[in-house]
């Protein structure tokens, strides 16, 4: 077999990418095994693969990957999601760069640009995480707006309309004015902006008199209909029942008195604009005030903003500024800071704005969800400090404003059949909406013609918030084989900023229609961010080409550089370095293959006693190492489980081992210990594959010849079983021996092929087993025990001593002396931080016992070497 000399990754991975695919490893179905199930989190159809979806995807695929060598029915589901807002965006400046205006389009004309733009663009993302190594099951692959989850979404609309928990209504709403839509309250992010406090003089009707108010959008006193003071602020005593023109479109306006105004700010006198805010709205319904809206639905003046008609806000707001100090209306400005609210897709700044639109009602729904969290722990969400953020939301929850004014997604199914504002009806479909409206205004002579469907989209999150059921139709049909099966799923890898956005709402619909959980654990990651902690972002300059890391470091390389640094919870500071790190791992796994598969075997040769040891110790260093793996498996550390298997794999089996195993050079290695090495070489491949998929693969089916059936993919993950702790701890110090007279060979100059003798004091009874894989490693001639100390380069380990005889002129007591007394200090200073912490009342009282017994060994092992080194010392002084 010719196994070449470098690992090719680029060549590796899409062979058995292919492979995997074309033998079906990945798709899933009914049976009688235990399932896994994860839906992905579906990225927008707009979107191409960045860090963030790197990270999430590796974490899944590990998941899944080991599910499926545990024998479980492994079902990752695939899709994408619609993006109303981002890919009407998309359509709409891919049309004017075509010369075509949307508003000359009719809505079907529309929508066909819209799917033409999807089949020939979406789904990219999808395609790149196939060069991940992601094993979704893509027969399973969906898509938001598809056909049978548009009619879930319908029929879900409907069925809440029905129990009251939709509602139409005139309301104050975030309104994006570049997207030109509404957004609900969790789109918005506010953002703390300078800008400017700005003291505004209006005239008192019919007197000299003069009312200063303060205001931060001097654009909107064209909307002014009342002034309001504090009846309890003195100041402001004469001013009652008065009323004052506003400056420039000298509109005679009332004073009104409400306790809301705050005395402190400002003037204490508040402008009140009932359209452009929503605690002015609140005046103004009590107060009947008049409602003057002052803009376009782009954010320019429309025809009462006068001569500045057309013009942006924020222009008008430099102009009108200008203008009112000109006038004298303007008497001081003053630097003020507030936080601004913008959209989470657009960025523009979000206008309050009131408008007809659809609310869903969230009290109800919010309560199962959070009893789930927080009472049952039936979701688990990990880490644990994100149960505060969902509390705190939860528990402070408004309406979900539903709808959006956009093309692209599902149309509320609303039918209009008069010009009243009850004069609608709620259906799933056309024809069951002409018979309501007929039944509701007993005319039965009504046409369908005669109905017009309510132009706006549903939100986005309105679909995906059905995700985990309508992807095995759920909804449409709440009982079939498959949602029985997969449902509940077990794991969601997402990211806290959608933690109520999508996960809060998924576990609401999940109560409210299968009346059991979404998943079980939420594993929440965090942000990908450079080494100077910025949020990775193409402004700044500092995302890598998802892409060019795979070209530059192999699949399996980039996937441990992600997890390395990547703890549940917590921001990855990324470093391509650690890509450079996991690719050297790849490359130190392949070199370690070669050289086994490099040796000559002897079949008549018997197994030598250090070959015995050495196996009989990683056999059990590796069943300690998976109890460990899964324990960090069972508390969602992924990093910290690929990181011990990292240590497993590069410390104990490449760099212990293979190097007491190794034959001499020239000679064969016995069968029997071939055999063996190779069968825990597999063990490791079981392990590592579910992080580095393709090296694993390719190494599998390089040890013999596979069939299909025999893949690592489906592989059979190791069984946990008992170990030996005692000959693990022992062979520790047997390390720490070896790495003691390798010290002295390098310090003496001494060759490794020269052999030198050991004598040792066995103060801690240490096993003579290891004497052999100690003399193989050090090229020791002679091992003799003693009771006394003799002269030669020593060192300590515990509180055994080891001397190597050798000529007086090579012994330096001064050195010796003074690399004691460093030996000293330094245990000295490392029993003082064990005391340290055992003499800590809450350790104490707080740590469980083992971890109190380990401090405690840590500080009698340590005494003991510190009186080994001082008897050393008093002996060469």
């Amino acid at each position: 077999m010719n196994i070449p000399s470098k690992y090719n990754a680029s060549l590796v991975e899409d062979k058995w990418y292919d492979y995997w695919t074309k033998h079906n490893y990945f798709h899933s179905e009914v049976d009688d095994r235990e399932p896994y199930t994860i839906v992905i989190p579906p990225p927008n159809v707009t979107g191409v693969l960045h860090m963030g979806h790197m990270l999430n995807n590796t974490i899944q695929d590990v998941l899944i990957r080991r599910a499926r060598l545990l024998g479980k029915n492994a079902c990752w589901v695939p899709g994408m999601d619609h993006a109303s807002i981002a890919t009407e965006a998309k359509v709409v400046a891919k049309l004017k760069e075509e010369g075509i205006d949307k508003n000359s389009l009719t809505r079907n004309e529309f929508l066909k640009h819209a799917w033409d733009w999807k089949n020939k663009y979406g789904g990219i993302i999808l395609e790149q995480l196939k060069k991940l190594g992601a094993s979704c099951d893509w027969e399973r692959t969906k898509f938001t707006m598809d056909e049978d989850m548009s009619e879930a979404v319908i029929k879900v609309f409907v069925e809440l309309y029905k129990k009251g928990l939709i509602y139409r209504g005139y309301r104050m709403v975030n309104w994006d004015p570049e997207a030109q839509t509404t957004l609900s309250d969790e789109e918005v992010i506010y953002e703390e902006r300078q800008g400017n406090l700005y003291y505004l003089q209006y005239n008192v009707e019919g007197s000299e008199e003069k009312v200063t108010i303060a205001t931060t959008r001097p654009e909107t006193i064209l909307g002014d209909t009342a002034i309001c003071i504090n009846p309890n602020d003195d100041r402001y005593q004469n001013l009652r029942e008065k009323k004052v023109i506003v400056p420039l479109c000298n509109r005679v306006i009332p004073i009104i008195e409400d306790e809301y105004v705050d005395v402190e700010f400002g003037t204490g006198c508040l402008k009140v604009t009932p359209a452009h805010d929503e605690n002015d709205k609140v005046l103004g319904d009590k107060h009947n005030l008049e409602v003057i809206d002052i803009f376009h639905p782009n954010a320019t003046l429309n025809s009462y903003g006068l001569h500045y008609e057309g013009k942006d806000r924020f222009v008008v707001r430099k102009e009108i500024v200008k203008e009112l100090k000109e006038k004298g209306y303007l008497i001081k400005t003053e630097q003020h800071t507030n936080k601004v609210g913008t959209s989470e897709r657009t960025k523009a700044v979000i206008e309050p704005r009131l408008s007809d639109q659809w609310f869903l009602n969230m009290e109800e729904l919010a309560k199962p969800a959070l009893d789930a969290v927080l009472k049952t722990e039936e979701v688990k969400l990990v880490p644990k400090k994100f149960e505060n953020t969902y509390k705190h939301w939860m528990e402070n929850i408004r309406n979900w404003n539903i709808s959006r004014q956009l093309w692209w997604g599902q149309q509320i199914p609303a039918y209009y059949y008069g010009d009243g504002k009850e004069d609608f009806v709620v259906a799933e479909t056309k024809e069951e909406a002409l018979k309501l409206a007929q039944e509701k205004t007993q005319n039965s002579a009504l046409k369908i013609e005669n109905l017009k469907q309510d132009p706006d989209v549903l939100d986005t999150w309105f679909s995906s918030w059905l995700w985990p059921i309508s992807v095995f139709d759920g909804i449409r049909n709440p009982d079939n084989e498959e949602i029985n099966y997969y449902y509940p799923t077990n794991d969601l890898v997402t990211g806290p900023d959608i933690l109520f956005f999508w996960v809060a709402r998924m576990i609401m619909a999940g109560y409210e229609y299968k009346g059991k959980r979404p998943f079980e654990n939420v594993y929440l990651t965090g942000l990908v961010r450079d080494k100077q902690r910025r949020k990775m972002s193409k402004s700044l300059g500092n995302s890598p080409d998802a892409l060019k890391l795979i070209e530059d470091f192999g699949a399996d390389g980039v996937r441990v550089g992600l997890l390395l640094s990547s703890a549940a919870g917590n921001d990855l500071l990324f470093d391509e370095s650690l890509c450079q790190q996991g690719k050297q791992f790849a490359n130190k796994i392949w070199n370690a293959f070669r050289l086994i598969k490099g040796w000559k075997i002897d079949k008549e040769k018997e197994q030598s006693k250090v070959s015995k040891i050495g196996l009989q110790w990683y056999e059990n260093r590796f069943q300690q190492g998976l109890t460990e793996i899964e324990d960090h498996y069972s508390k969602y550390r992924l990093s910290d489980a690929l990181m011990a298997i990292y240590k497993l794999v590069w410390d104990d089996f490449c760099s212990w081992l293979l190097e007491i195993i190794k034959p001499t050079y020239g000679e064969a290695i016995d069968e029997k210990t071939y055999n063996a090495v190779i069968e825990l070489f597999e063990s490791n491949l079981k392990i590592l594959h579910p992080f580095m998929p393709f090296i694993t693969e390719e190494i599998w089916q390089y040890i013999s010849e596979r069939t299909p059936e025999e893949a690592l993919i489906i592989a059979k993950y190791p069984e946990k079983q008992l170990f030996d702790s005692s000959l693990i701890n022992d062979f520790e110090l047997v390390k720490e021996v070896v790495s003691g007279i390798r010290t002295i060979r390098k310090e003496k100059n001494i060759p490794f092929k020269d052999s030198v003798d050991l004598s040792i004091i066995n103060n801690e009874n240490l096993t003579k087993d290891f004497d052999v894989v100690v003399k193989k490693l050090t090229n020791l001639a002679k091992v003799d025990y003693i009771s006394e100390k003799i002269t030669g380069a020593s060192f300590r380990v515990k509180s055994n001593e080891y001397f190597i005889p050798i000529s007086l002129d090579m012994v330096n007591a001064e050195e010796e002396i003074e690399k004691l007394k460093k030996e000293l200090q330094k245990a000295e200073g490392f029993l003082s931080s064990v005391q340290k912490k055992l003499s800590n009342e809450r350790f104490m009282s707080n740590a469980p016992d083992q971890v109190v017994a380990t401090e405690r060994k840590k500080e009698s092992d340590t005494l003991a070497k510190i009186k080994t080194i001082k008897q050393s010392l008093e002996s060469l002084q």
